[in-house]
């Protein structure tokens, strides 16, 4: 991680830690850079960088600093106005953009905001690129062997140009709607768009295909986004599929990079059980190609057993969808995610894509003639316990001889009948630390035995 950029972006306050002189300097360098590239390869054609935005206040201030910025380097700027993180990556790569742009802040509360990049072929952005990023922030960078503190301006002509680029977002649409290979007619779904990028979006593929959809938290005000809604707060989606009976509903975040399910009971089925349902749904017709799921650190122990029972092989990367996707990319792997469901079908999509997700998890059940709650209680999880704790200084509370102890004393309770992680979230001042074992108090005494030994530290 560099210093603005972590493991998503550029993330934090709007006008705090992030601010629209940041936007303006970084559509500077973007616009300049690309610009230029193409000017060495001989290409005569302006550089386009296509830009979305979530329904965040601030996306507006972001979104016209951004293009302002790219605009004055010499650079076209194409704006999908507000759309999801996967359907940039989409426009990025399906329609010949130098790089991609997403103003998000995720499952973050609506007054954080953050700046996502992706490259030509719609993935996150390569960290040497970042770097130089980061040094222009910084006032002086080495780029094409030249030293400066500012990006020149573009004059007369090359000014570049902003153009409204809607129809890329409907271009994602139809391309969604195309992966639907069974109609979902006599279907009710319910689908929780936390006031975020799928609002306009989702209900509109679902309906296409035949579902019988109701839609909650589709009502966007620039301030409501995840507020009491979506993947990080399930429960209105819970109480919604119960009370109105229907077949399934889905739960994204603000930008929908990420999609949760709640059954026909309510039970949620979060990342690992689709992980689990999708593996199996491909192993079963022979394209799971090497056998192979990627997971992270922060999967249940629950989801390996139930691996190792149907003789899928998985690998574990660090926690970040980032990571999941280099390590498919570099081993021609299928399938991967997170448990916070951030899914990545490689054959569809370059980064999870929460809407994709839930059509993938449609077609399993359709084909399997089988509900959500059946399919997920193939697989049994372990309770598991996860806490967050707020710190000023990660590195000096993760290096402290007392944290250190506390971990270890949790490892040799723990034994192979469960594990302890603590690890430093990339994108907030919080380290996690998360429990598995045979029970819940055993998970709960583990992680306040750290928490403690954390706190002593801070005081």
């Amino acid at each position: 991680m560099g210093k603005y950029f972590g493991t998503d972006g550029f993330r934090g306050e709007a006008n705090e830690q992030l601010t629209a002189e940041h936007a303006f300097k970084i559509g500077r360098f973007l616009g300049w850079y690309f610009q230029e590239k193409k000017k060495r390869a001989g290409e005569r054609e302006r550089a386009k960088i296509v830009i979305g935005k979530d329904t965040r206040r601030s996306g507006y201030m972001f979104e016209y600093a951004l293009s302002g910025g790219i605009v004055a380097s010499g650079a076209d700027a194409y704006l999908l106005h507000v759309t999801t993180t996967p359907s940039v990556a989409y426009v990025v790569r399906s329609d010949g953009f130098d790089c991609g742009v997403m103003i998000s802040a995720s499952h973050n509360p609506f007054s954080d905001n953050g700046i996502k990049l992706f490259n030509a072929q719609g993935e996150k952005m390569d960290e040497e690129t970042i770097g130089l990023i980061e040094a222009y922030l910084d006032g002086e960078v080495s780029a094409f062997g030249q030293t400066f503190t500012n990006a020149p301006y573009a004059k007369g002509a090359e000014i570049g140009r902003t153009v409204d680029y809607v129809a890329g977002r409907n271009r994602y649409v139809g391309y969604l709607i195309s992966l639907g290979i069974y109609s979902f007619k006599g279907y009710k779904i319910g689908l929780d768009c936390a006031n975020g990028s799928a609002w306009g979006i989702a209900k509109n593929v679902f309906d296409a295909l035949g579902a019988t959809t109701y839609t909650l938290h589709a009502e966007p005000d620039g301030t409501n986004i995840n507020e009491n809604a979506g993947s990080t707060h399930i429960e209105a989606l819970q109480k919604f599929v119960v009370e109105n009976g229907l077949d399934i509903g889905f739960a994204y975040d603000g930008d929908a990079d990420r999609c949760l399910c709640v059954d026909e009971k309510g039970n949620v089925v979060d990342g690992d059980h689709i992980l689990y349902i999708y593996a199996r749904y491909m192993q079963e017709r022979g394209k799971l190609l090497k056998n192979t799921v990627v997971t992270t650190v922060m999967s249940n122990f629950g989801l390996y057993k139930a691996f190792d029972a149907a003789g899928i092989a998985y690998e574990k990367t660090a926690v970040g969808d980032k990571y999941v996707y280099e390590k498919m990319a570099e081993c021609g792997y299928l399938i991967g995610g997170e448990q916070s469901g951030h899914i990545i079908f490689a054959k569809y999509a370059s980064t999870g894509d929460g809407i994709l997700t839930s059509l993938k998890i449609m077609q399993a059940m359709i084909a399997k003639k089988s509900s959500i709650g059946k399919l997920a209680a193939q697989m049994k999880k372990y309770p598991q316990v996860l806490k967050n704790e707020r710190v000023t200084d990660k590195n000096k509370v993760l290096n402290d001889a007392g944290v250190k102890a506390a971990v270890r004393a949790a490892e040799e309770l723990l034994g192979d009948r469960g594990r302890i992680l603590v690890r430093a979230s990339g994108t907030e001042p919080v380290i996690r630390v998360m429990a598995e074992a045979e029970s819940e108090q055993i998970c709960q005494e583990c992680v306040e035995s750290v928490l403690y030994a954390m706190r002593k530290v801070k005081a």
